[in-house]
């Protein structure tokens, strides 16, 4: 049986300093979120300081601002806005990635180089907000959800990622279904994706939490207030005052504007939180996998 390790002074002072920064770390994170979980519970009848706030009860807490978020038209028109750019940016920036990044990972394709080229000059040299919006505006997509994700669909950084996973896979099952006769879509369909999960489900996150949290596109390019998506409604109601706590926010009813704030950016949070859970597992797989070459 092996005996115990014994600890110096100098090795439990260690472990004292260390977990103690861990423990301020952790409060950092966990103070401001029940913070903000508690005031959009608070009533319209709290009276009471911050800290009091900050320990409600839960017996005292009052679901107000959420049902005046959830049964408002604005509000629920918004977060389904917000999904349509989600679900549309995330299919469109991976149709348009995984086929550039599998082109670049081939290393016999005649003007690789200059392929390789083309798309790191973009990404060294942004040629600014005035041309981008005179493009966007001449293609049309002036009040077009697609003039959020399609800008920025494809992601040199996540291109790089996915073209180092593509690499990372052995080149002898590309060979022998080349061998076979199979064309270079073929192996990307039939041998590289089904390989691929994990960095799909990786760059996907990455795409996904970008529009889903996308303020500065949806703001320049979509003017029909029918269009806005979630960020656009948060920045109106974060930014709305009144001259007591408890006046109307954009016709959203009577309820605490601290509390339907709180309430709005836990709920614009939900669906990322939810979603995240379901593929940490690839994330870290595919992450590790695909940064391993440069």
């Amino acid at each position: 049986m092996k005996s115990a390790i014994r600890l110096t002074n100098s090795d439990r002072l260690f472990h004292i300093i260390v977990n103690t920064c861990l423990l301020f770390i952790l409060a950092l994170f966990v103070i401001p979120i029940w913070s903000t979980i508690t005031l959009s519970f608070r009533p319209n009848s709290f009276i009471g300081s911050a800290l009091d706030g900050m320990l409600l009860a839960p017996w005292k807490w009052s679901t107000a601002a959420y049902k005046a978020l959830l049964g408002h038209r604005a509000f629920i028109t918004s977060t389904f806005n917000s999904f349509r750019i989600f679900i549309q940016g995330v299919a469109t920036s991976l149709f348009l990635t995984v086929p550039l990044a599998y082109l670049l990972s081939i290393k016999g394709l005649p003007g690789r180089k200059v392929l390789y080229g083309l798309v790191l000059v973009p990404y060294l040299f942004n040629v600014g907000l005035i041309p981008n919006y005179l493009l966007v505006s001449k293609l049309g997509l002036v009040d077009h959800l697609a003039a959020v994700y399609l800008p920025g669909a494809i992601s040199v950084y996540n291109t790089l990622i996915m073209k180092s996973f593509f690499e990372g896979i052995p080149e002898e099952l590309k060979e022998s279904a080349r061998i076979d006769g199979a064309s270079e879509l073929t192996v990307l369909w039939k041998i590289i994706l089904p390989l691929s999960k994990p960095i799909l489900l990786t760059i996907g996150l990455y795409y996904g939490v970008h529009f889903w949290n996308d303020f500065f596109n949806a703001m320049l390019y979509l003017n029909d207030s029918a269009l806005q998506p979630l960020p656009i409604l948060l920045r109106n109601i974060l930014l709305s005052s009144g001259m007591n706590e408890y006046v109307e926010v954009n016709a959203f009813g009577e309820a605490p504007i601290a509390a339907i704030k709180a309430a709005s950016v836990l709920l614009a949070a939900i669906p990322m939180l939810v979603a995240y859970p379901f593929i940490q597992k690839y994330f870290v797989k595919g992450t590790m996998l695909g940064s391993v070459k440069g």
